[in-house]
């Protein structure tokens, strides 16, 4: 009798407990589901995504890292997040920029032997100009590997300079964009971590790069008049920059044509045709020039956690063919609009939420490396700067224009939970996807290189591969619905960051394993 009597106030003590906490739970459901109603209303009804697209590609123009553009870009952004009434908004110095700045004023080329065709051209960043118009014979140079400069040697003085294709055109039965389906997320979401280069890739890389630069010395010292490299299908040049320190003579002019217009010209050539182009390129240089953030927050309200900071962003830089709509004004429109969202509805979060817009994110992630070093933690000296232990987590959103699907966890199975949670409300918007796996490529690396949690969303592709770096990266890109859809989506995750009880959790720190010798001695 006297287990019974235990048993019996044991259920009754427990019934009494859930009684009294399931006015609080449901109190704190409520409140999730009316701050979700109240962002998705926001969201939807008064957007301001139709004119942040406008201004963050036609308006802003390219952006290309220390040019005029990125200048003007920085200030308009900075305008529009102090109009939406956030806090601390500046432009402030991430580093200085070796390379200095580089514009162009004009760019034009044709091929005027064995006929009369223009094509599309993009100049290669931080080369040099032509000083006028220029006219040249056209010669194919196949450089595999060093010893085959010397056949070129004293033949190349006046000539205009190509390379064979490094790929050839195949036509695709695929369409030009894809939603993500259920089994692709499916299997997103079994995959192993994996995500990072191998130590052969890295050195594929590195061997080609310095194969790149023997060449280009090589060029420049026969006083060749111009390279012409292969751009894209669809007549379509690529944007992209030479590797220039911003000291001595810059590389020779670099133009990038579309693959048709190049191939239609190697092909004369290997049949024995002479061809000739013309081409006239303005480019200038300044130097000493600094990358920059654009940064506003909305200040946290708690006194325990106010100095704590949820950030999210996106990089304002682009190449300098196109306006840079999916690579990134795209992420840079959707976290602009996440903060307006939560500003508009005045909320009071416990923590600062912040945004940044990244420069020099094309160059090395510059931007957001010289915010971790500044703020949080100085790789160099391994040392934790006073941010660090404030710091919660990073959003980042750079992979085109299409909708979130879920979100890569950088191996970081502790925050799985969190993410789950946050994610249940918002499963009929089509986010339902928590993959373990690395990505790479941009921005959030830096944070999580750093031991932080930094994250990038799975997003559709939505032709991102045809466009991006190139002149045809422009506001037809956008999915403006797309963009909406994924504001909602960060502001309800960067109010949970900035509310909940905990910094987001972080990964644990890994033992140091010394490293063998090798038995060789290697």
């Amino acid at each position: 009798m006297k287990n019974l009597f235990y048993s019996v106030r044991t259920v009754m003590i427990s019934m009494l407990l859930l009684v009294m906490v399931m006015p609080v739970a449901s109190q704190e459901a409520t409140n999730d589901l009316e701050m979700v109603y109240k962002i998705r209303q926001e969201g939807q009804r008064n957007s301001d995504i139709d004119t942040l697209a406008y201004i963050m590609t036609d308006l802003a123009g390219p952006r290309l890292t220390g040019s005029a553009g990125i200048d003007r870009a920085n200030e308009i952004a900075r305008d529009r997040l102090a109009g939406y009434g956030l806090s601390n908004v500046r432009v402030e110095v991430a580093g200085e920029f070796s390379r200095g700045g580089w514009d162009y004023s004009r760019a034009y080329a044709a091929m005027t032997a064995p006929y009369y065709n223009n094509f599309s051209v993009t100049p290669v960043a931080w080369t040099s100009g032509t000083n006028g118009l220029i006219r040249g014979e056209v010669v194919l140079v196949d450089i595999r590997k060093v010893e085959d400069i010397e056949q070129y040697r004293g033949k190349l003085k006046g000539k205009i300079v190509m390379t064979p294709s490094s790929s050839q055109y195949e036509v695709s039965y695929e369409p030009l964009a894809n939603r993500l389906t259920d089994d692709d997320l499916k299997k997103l979401a079994m995959a192993d971590a994996g995500g990072r280069p191998s130590r052969r890739m890295i050195g594929d890389y590195l061997a080609m790069r310095e194969m790149r630069n023997r060449i280009n010395e090589f060029l420049l010292s026969e006083d060749i008049l111009m390279n012409i490299s292969q751009g894209n299908a669809f007549n379509i040049p690529r944007s992209s920059g030479a590797m220039y320190d911003g000291k001595g003579t810059p590389p020779v002019t670099e133009i990038s044509i579309p693959q048709e217009a190049y191939g239609r010209m190697e092909r004369l050539l290997r049949h024995g045709e002479k061809v000739e182009v013309e081409a006239e390129i303005d480019a200038s240089f300044t130097p000493a020039k600094n990358v920059y953030n654009v940064i506003a927050e909305i200040p946290g309200t708690d006194p325990k956690l106010r100095d704590q900071v949820v950030l999210l962003g996106a990089h304002i830089d682009s190449w300098h063919g196109g306006t840079g709509a999916a690579d990134d004004a795209s992420g840079c429109i959707v976290m602009m609009e996440a903060l307006r969202i939560l500003r508009s509805l005045d909320v009071k979060p416990r923590r600062t939420i912040r945004i940044a817009l990244w420069g020099g994110e094309e160059q090395g992630l510059l931007g957001s490396r010289g915010y971790v070093s500044k703020y949080l933690y100085d790789r160099e000296k391994r040392e934790k700067k006073p941010g660090f232990d404030k710091f919660s987590v990073y959003f980042n959103m750079d992979n085109g224009t299409g909708r979130y699907r879920g979100i890569y966890l950088q191996e970081n199975d502790l925050v799985r939970p969190l993410f789950e949670r946050w994610m249940e409300p918002l499963k009929d918007m089509g986010f339902t996807t928590i993959a373990n796996r690395n990505t790479g490529g941009t921005d959030h690396l830096s944070f999580d290189g750093a031991g932080l949690p930094g994250f990038q969303f799975i997003q559709d592709e939505i032709e991102y591969g045809r466009g991006y770096h190139t002149l045809a990266d422009t506001w037809e890109r956008l999915l403006l619905p797309d963009l909406r859809h994924n504001a909602i989506i960060t502001a309800w995750l960067v109010w949970n960051a900035a509310t909940c009880d905990a910094l987001v959790p972080r990964k644990p720190a890994m033992p140091t394993i010394p490293q063998r010798s090798h038995p060789g001695g290697f």
